[in-house]
């Protein structure tokens, strides 16, 4: 059965909102190699409508400029969404009917990992609906004053530390496992 990897940059506060504002300056070769390696492991992204409709608008942009850009943009994309109409730009499919339903029979489908970027509605449904295999935050050293917290309105989920890495800016990349209850 593939993985659901969930990938999320935060803040120590753990702000996750609006990385292009706090994340540019930790950048360097170790994060992007991290970055890249994580990326090529898998060969589908799951998305909500927020990550979907920036991402799109961003990463659509920069094709052909680079193998992370042209990545990125030839993955097929599911995207959950209740306000999105298909067919949607962009290599993507709207996920219709139940989620929860949907997103276990792309984990059944052959493959590499599944990736989803960011962490808000979507993530908390899969998480509760024990369908989410690993959580990879890159935890920046940096507190900005306000934005959407990671993890906010979730339910108390135990997560297993599995994994850790530092780099030379001072971000830390911390790979859990949400607990099953058994």
């Amino acid at each position: 059965m593939r993985k659901i990897i969930v990938s999320t940059m935060v803040t120590l506060n753990a702000v996750m909102e609006n990385p292009h504002l706090w994340s540019f300056d930790f950048m360097n070769d170790e994060i992007a190699k991290y970055a890249y390696d994580q990326l090529f492991a898998a060969d589908t992204l799951l998305m909500g409508r927020v990550t979907y409709e920036g991402f799109a608008e961003a990463w659509s942009a920069r094709a052909g400029t680079d193998d992370f850009a042209d990545r990125i943009n030839s993955l097929p994309k599911f995207v959950a969404s209740r306000t999105l109409k298909a067919p949607l730009r962009w290599n993507a499919t709207l996920l219709e009917g139940d989620i929860e339903e949907e997103v276990a029979r792309l984990k059944q489908q052959p493959g590499k990992n599944i990736l989803q970027y960011g962490s808000g509605e979507l993530t908390h449904t899969l998480i509760q609906h024990g369908l989410v295999d690993e959580i990879r935050l890159l935890v920046y050293p940096v507190v900005v004053p306000n934005g959407a917290h990671i993890f906010e309105n979730l339910s108390k989920t135990v997560l297993k530390l599995i994994d850790t890495r530092t780099f030379s800016s001072g971000v830390a990349a911390l790979h859990y496992q949400p607990k099953r209850n058994e």
